[in-house]
């Protein structure tokens, strides 16, 4: 079981929590008619995980409208994805100014998606910090360690579990979480319209992975040795040769985005009373008993 107390910085997946609480949660109007469920959810998951870690330092990363590089590298990548509803955009819109308000430090990069954000900032943490990253997306599953672990949202904003490396592993059949990428690569991801080997499933991928280790290794092993796999599965793997190599660079989760970050600029600096006047703005009631009181330092 991990500890859910020695986490020192909290990151934050905003764009996946906010879509996820969209989703989650029925419609909710604020005081002037507008649209507030994702931004009701996001706190019920923002003050849920202050609760679990305490963080001395807090980072919200979030997506920017555009392409990013993996476009360029893949045009149809994430292409079937319908727009957002306006209402989503505009409270997506509206969390950065929320999290700000929370004391939060709200980070982007243009051209980079969130989770490259997040993972560019758990390279420039000092190992010996713990930290988490709070998500709904299992691609940050990749990004665990020893001194990372992720706070994941499996269903609606309630159900959450903590993954650490050796819980992926479990999850994963023995795979560690840096090699998730190469399940991907191999089984694509009709979501984000990675295209994998047509005809991979997740079960065939993992053990894949399992017994050879990354796609590189996989594939230097059945050229030296057909036999080692059926005479269907070689020939789907070889054909997709290039594609496969494509989708796991999809995939992968940049460690080295150009931000200007130091930790010091990430201190959380929570005020009771800015969060009762947001909260009140919004005409959020009930949550302005869920954040920590000056009495006590401890959520109710």
């Amino acid at each position: 079981m991990l500890s859910t107390m020695k986490e020192e910085v909290v990151l934050i997946d905003a764009n996946s929590v906010i879509h996820r609480a969209y989703h989650a949660l029925p419609p909710l109007n604020g005081k002037k008619g507008e649209k507030v469920n994702a931004i009701y959810g996001s706190l019920l998951v923002f003050f849920r995980v202050l609760s679990a870690f305490s963080p001395r330092y807090m980072v919200a990363a979030f997506d920017l409208p555009g392409k990013t590089f993996r476009h360029d590298m893949y045009k149809e990548y994430k292409a079937h994805r319908p727009k957002p509803p306006e209402d989503l955009c505009l409270q997506i819109e509206k969390m950065k100014e929320v999290f700000h308000s929370l004391g939060v430090l709200v980070l982007h990069k243009e051209g980079y998606e969130a989770d490259d954000v997040i993972g560019t900032v758990c390279s420039l943490i000092p190992r010996k910090k713990q930290a988490v990253v709070v998500s709904g997306d299992m691609d940050v599953l990749q990004l665990a360690d020893n001194s990372i672990s992720v706070y994941l949202l499996k269903r609606g904003v309630k159900d959450i579990s903590l993954y650490g490396r050796e819980e992926v592993r479990e999850k994963y059949g023995g795979v560690p979480p840096e090699k998730l990428v190469d399940i991907k690569a191999l089984k694509g991801d009709v979501s984000d319209n990675i295209p994998g080997v047509d005809g991979v499933g997740e079960k065939t991928a993992v053990s894949l992975v399992s017994d050879f280790g990354r796609v590189e290794e996989v594939y230097s092993s059945i050229q030296k040795d057909p036999s080692l796999i059926s005479s269907s599965l070689y020939d789907k793997l070889t054909k997709n040769k290039d594609t496969v190599f494509v989708s796991k660079s999809l995939a992968t989760i940049k460690r080295d985005v150009p931000l200007k970050f130091e930790l010091k600029d990430a201190r959380f600096t929570f005020s009771e009373e800015k969060a009762v006047s947001l909260l009140e703005e919004f005409n959020f009631k009930s949550l302005i008993n869920r954040f920590p009181r000056k009495q006590t330092g401890k959520l109710l």
